[in-house]
Formats: C-alpha cells, sequence, structure tokens
C-alpha cells in the first residue's frame, strides 16, 4: 500500500527558490525558502548563477522535508514551476554553466532583437511563435552567449552544450545531471523562447537557424504533466516521480483553476502577469499580448492563453527600499500610502527594462512625472502603487479588445496582492472585482497540481476546482470619470518614457 500523502513543488523563481509540500486537500504543509544574488553587470543587464540555484532547490528541499517531518517515501511526485524565459547554456559532459544565467528581465539582445527586425519587423516571427521579437525571450539569449563565449559556438555545433529555461536545468540535475539527467522541457515554457511553433508545439527549425542555435541543444518538448523521470539515487527524493512542469504565471493560473475561456488571474510578483485562459485554439493578439500554452496535460489537446506580460511592479518597491531608501520594509509603502488621499499629480512608470506589454518599446525608461513641491514620501508610495493598477488595467483593455468581450473579474495572486490598498484601487481601476484565494501560493500549488495529476494523486482538474476558495473581494467604488482622469494622466506619463534609449545612451549591449 502506497505511503505517499503528499506532492511537492520546486518553484524556482527570480529572486529566491522555495519547496512546499502540500496534501491533497491543496493546503500548506511544510516549505523551504531561499534567496539568491541578483547580478547587475551592466546597466540593462540582470544574471543569476545557476549552480548556486541548483544548490539552493537542495537546500530548500531539505527544509520542507525536515520541517515537515516527511520522508521522501511519503511525497507522490514532484512538480517543478520556474521564473520563465531565463536561459542556461551547459555543457552536456561536466554540467558547468558556459556563462551565468541570463535572466528574463535582461535587455542585452536589444540590437541583435532590433537587426532580426529589419526583415519584418516586430512580428516578424509572430505567427509562427505567438509573440513579438523582444529582448524578454529566451532565443536571443541563447544566440547572444553562444556569440560572446569563446569557443561556445563551436561546442554548441559538435553536440557538447545543451541549453534550457531554468526548469530543463533543474531537471536534467535532479535526474542524474551529466550521468543519465532527462533534458526536457514542457510546453508552457517552450512557448516563451521564440523557437517553438504555436500550433504544432514543436522546435521550429528555420528560427533557430536565423539565432544561429544547433536543434541539438535543445530540450524535447512534452506536456506539462506526466513522468519525465525519477529522483536520482544520491539525492534526496531518490526515485520520486518528477512529473509536473509549467512555467510560473501558467502554474498560477493552474493553481487558481482557471479552466474554462474566459477566466483570468494576474499574477503581481516581482513583475506582474495577467493571463486569460482562451481555450484550445490560439488568439494570436492584435493589441500586443502574448499567445502562449496555458497547460496541457498529458495526451490531452493544449489549452492556449493570451497573457500581459508586465517587467516592473513588486520590484519597484524594492527599487524604492534598497536603491533609495525611502521605506525600511516592504510593507511600509502601504503604510505611506495610506498617509495620503491621492498620488499629489505625480506618476512613477517604471520602464526600467523598456516597456512590456501592450505596448513593447524597449526604447523606454524610467520616469517620474508630475512632481510639485507639494508631493511628499507619502505620495510617491502611493505612486508606486498605482503604476501596479495603471499598468494592469493597460493589459485587460488590450485583452477586452482582443477577445471582443469585457472581462467579468481578476483571480489574483504573489506575493503583492497582501497590499489590500493596491487591491482595492486595482478593482476600481478595472471596474470588476478582484478575488484573492485563500491558498495564496497558487504558483507552486499549480506545479503541485499536475504533478499530482500525473500521477494520479488527484483524479481530475474537476477535483483540483473543488478545492479553491474565495478568500478576499474586492468590489470598485471609485466614480468612472476620476478612474478614467487618473488613467488619462498615466497614459501621458506613460507618452514621456519613450525615445529615451538612442545612440547618446545606450549602454546595453556590446559593439
Amino acid at each position: 500500500m502506497s505511503t505517499a500523502r503528499y506532492v511537492m513543488a520546486i518553484d524556482q523563481g527570480t529572486t529566491s527558490t522555495r519547496a512546499i509540500v502540500f496534501d491533497h486537500a491543496g493546503q500548506i504543509v511544510s516549505t523551504g525558502q531561499v534567496e539568491h544574488e541578483q547580478l547587475f553587470p551592466r546597466a540593462g543587464w540582470v544574471e543569476h548563477d545557476p549552480i548556486r540555484i541548483w544548490t539552493n532547490v537542495r537546500e530548500v528541499v531539505a527544509q520542507a522535508l525536515a520541517s515537515g517531518d516527511i520522508p521522501a517515501r511519503a511525497v507522490a511526485a514532484v512538480g517543478i514551476t520556474n521564473q520563465r524565459e531565463t536561459a542556461v547554456v551547459w555543457d552536456r559532459h561536466t554540467g558547468q554553466p558556459v556563462h551565468h544565467a541570463i535572466v528574463w528581465q535582461d535587455t542585452r539582445t536589444k540590437s541583435m532583437v532590433e537587426r532580426l527586425g529589419r526583415d519584418g519587423g516586430a512580428d516578424r516571427f509572430k505567427q509562427q511563435t505567438g509573440l513579438p521579437l523582444a529582448t524578454y525571450f529566451t532565443g536571443p539569449k541563447v544566440a547572444w552567449i553562444l556569440d560572446h563565449v569563446d569557443g561556445a559556438r563551436e561546442r554548441a555545433a559538435s553536440g557538447d552544450l545543451l541549453m534550457g529555461t531554468i526548469d530543463t536545468w533543474l531537471l536534467w540535475n535532479m535526474t542524474g545531471g551529466p550521468d543519465g539527467g532527462i533534458h526536457v522541457t514542457d510546453v508552457t515554457n517552450a512557448s516563451r523562447t521564440l523557437l517553438m511553433n504555436i500550433d504544432t508545439l514543436e522546435w521550429n527549425a528555420d528560427i533557430c537557424a536565423e539565432l544561429g542555435i544547433p536543434l541539438a541543444m535543445l530540450p524535447e518538448i512534452r506536456s506539462s504533466a506526466e513522468v519525465y523521470g525519477h529522483g536520482r539515487a544520491d539525492g534526496l527524493l531518490a526515485g520520486v516521480p518528477i512529473a509536473g512542469i509549467l512555467g510560473d504565471q501558467q502554474a498560477a493560473t493552474f493553481g487558481q483553476a482557471c479552466f474554462e475561456p474566459g477566466s483570468a488571474k494576474s499574477t503581481f510578483g516581482t513583475g506582474s502577469f495577467l493571463l486569460l485562459n482562451t481555450g484550445t485554439t490560439p488568439v494570436r493578439s492584435q493589441h500586443g499580448l502574448l499567445t502562449t500554452v496555458c497547460y496541457r496535460i498529458g495526451e490531452a489537446d493544449p489549452v492556449y492563453a493570451l497573457e500581459g506580460s508586465i517587467a516592473v511592479t513588486g520590484s519597484l518597491v524594492q527599487w524604492i527600499r534598497d536603491s533609495l531608501g525611502l521605506i525600511e520594509r516592504t510593507a511600509d509603502v502601504e503604510t505611506y500610502a495610506r498617509q495620503v488621499e491621492d498620488n499629489g499629480g505625480a506618476y512613477i512608470v517604471p520602464a526600467f527594462s523598456g516597456l512590456f506589454a501592450p505596448h513593447w518599446r524597449a526604447d523606454a525608461r524610467g520616469a517620474l512625472v508630475g512632481l510639485t513641491r507639494f508631493v511628499t514620501r507619502a505620495h510617491l508610495c502611493r505612486a508606486v502603487l498605482e503604476s501596479v493598477a495603471y499598468q494592469t488595467r493597460d493589459v485587460v483593455e488590450a485583452m477586452n479588445a482582443d477577445v471582443g468581450r469585457p472581462l467579468s473579474e481578476l483571480k489574483v495572486d504573489g506575493g503583492m496582492v497582501a497590499n489590500e490598498l493596491l487591491m482595492q484601487f486595482q478593482a476600481d481601476q478595472l471596474g470588476v472585482d478582484v478575488i484573492r484565494p485563500q491558498v495564496t501560493e497558487t504558483t507552486a500549488l499549480g506545479a503541485a497540481y499536475a504533478a499530482g495529476l500525473a500521477v494520479g494523486f488527484w483524479d481530475s482538474q474537476a477535483e483540483i476546482k473543488e478545492n479553491w476558495a474565495e478568500g478576499r473581494r474586492w468590489t470598485p467604488h471609485m466614480a468612472v470619470a476620476e478612474r478614467d482622469r487618473l488613467h488619462r494622466n498615466w497614459a501621458k506619463a506613460v507618452s514621456r518614457t519613450l525615445e529615451w534609449v538612442d545612440e547618446d545612451t545606450e549602454t546595453d549591449d556590446l559593439r
């Protein structure tokens, strides 16, 4: 008789790595968490150490098992969820990365992306991939590594190098590394590389050739819920099935039980990411959104989503805390913001890495506008929170235009949903209810659900949906005229950020 009573999720995020153990009701049993260093070698460049991340995974797994007094035999399966688009290239024989991981926020490939867009524009590959040309995606990052690391292109051509997003890097190491590691990714992560055909769910050989990426480097594309392999014999999870992979935003969508077309969630984390389930047919956006795979369970038809990706939301709070010293603790931003009635006319547009959806302007840079002597620290804190809601409204309006019907409600999760002032302002700006679930760790929960479905720990998505429960609801109460006035001023602020990067200011690519 099986003694498995839990499912573990490994949530490898932009700033930290976590392991969370869930029971059958989808409740948290135990956790482990370790942060990792953010590396900024040049303006616009963001890197992580892949070896440190792999070390941290082992540490948080040990923490979660120990704190819950859980033996590995009690874990039915492990799911992986990860920061998407971040690129790792490593030697298949030694397991050593040839370069630091290039993080999704990194803008060093701007010149490469512009060069690719000279023949066909920013939408050159959009019909095939569902994505515009942008520094955001994995493929150009891998090409940059091959171009700038001595000997890397030759080693890749000879079959000695592998590439992957963070899920692939972790799975390969968890299943043996150089000694038989499984080189696989799932459809959700593959759909963020700019290398996968969104209809066939296969690598696009022409785009790979255009970027100079050998097909032999690429992992096999599999579903989001199946047994890929088992934990290595010398690891803490020896023999445990690794059976679920979802990119972090798709995992949160799955954890929020957004299984019906038209259902949507927004995760407020380092950045913010709003996904709308569009069913089994991909919808090509005409308004600056991404067409992405939402999930695929085993051999079932893939489910697609429209996504609006916002680069800077929670990291803006970290910036005013760590770089400007305006606040001491993250929670202070709400404390100060509540001291004033409004933003005092100040708007902050955090285009630190350009503007993502729905604008896709790599030439934009952050701006603080509307300043007068009246503006205080409290007004700036409120402007920080309001910028999150305005950016989300921009994405929702693009989604409504793409699908031809308005959003009816928005499920929310992520670290910033503890900020109740922000959640109320978000409802006011959208004009729809904003709903926070009882279990807010939906990213990890979604990966756990995918893995559990693959091994029969949960029987169906219907059973998973029964686990979801509402925690708090915010209903809009701001007058429509005031809501729209504030957003008009936000749009003016956004316009001031454009066309900043040119030959006089360019610092984010090697010449």
